[in-house]
């Protein structure tokens, strides 16, 4: 089994459908600049309530990615 090194870095995503559209927003995005990314970690939500209704969901994730060669 090779021995990788990853690196992680924070990201938000943002939806006004659902959390599940704001995790994979965020992912969709990232991939646009980064390579190898093999996971996701869900570190908070949150969202803003607009006429006692939620009108954001926010998604606070951790990405890793590995490191090339």
């Amino acid at each position: 089994m090779p021995e990788h090194v990853y690196k992680v870095v924070e990201i938000v995503g943002s939806s006004e459908e659902s959390v599940s559209k704001a995790i994979d927003r965020a992912i969709e995005k990232a991939a646009q600049t980064l390579r190898n990314i093999g996971w996701f970690e869900v570190e908070q939500v949150r969202g803003h309530i607009e006429n006692g209704k939620v009108k954001h969901y926010q998604v606070t994730l951790k990405l890793g990615f590995r490191l090339e060669d």
